[in-house]
């Protein structure tokens, strides 16, 4: 399932629910349907995922494909699927007090 992230700034972001998933619980947020960040929340949320895209990097390991634990590398980071959301947050919260931004999914995921 897709989830359509739109922002009264900046183009849409698109994203898997379990991508999306996965960052709305970083910021606390529930998964449902359809949610929304106020002008307020934006500038926190945008530092918290950059936070925790800090605490889930992890330094550059052997060039094999598997970690240390044995299990697979994530081909993308969590830093890297939670940019197009900071930049989003970060340029919609300077627009002022009337800034929005909204998701919208065909079901709770």
């Amino acid at each position: 399932m897709l989830v359509r992230f739109d922002s009264s700034e900046t183009a849409e972001v698109l994203m898997y629910s379990d991508t999306a998933k996965m960052l709305l619980t970083a910021l606390g947020k529930e998964t449902t349907a359809r949610g929304t960040f106020t002008q307020p929340e934006m500038l926190p949320a945008a530092e918290a995922l950059r936070e925790a895209a800090r605490h889930a990097a992890q330094p550059p390991e052997e060039d094999d494909e598997d970690g240390k634990d044995g299990k697979k590398k994530p081909p993308v980071s969590f830093g890297q699927r939670a940019w197009p959301l900071i930049d989003m947050f970060e340029r919609t919260a300077r627009a002022g007090s009337e800034a929005w931004v909204v998701w919208e999914a065909s079901a709770d995921f």
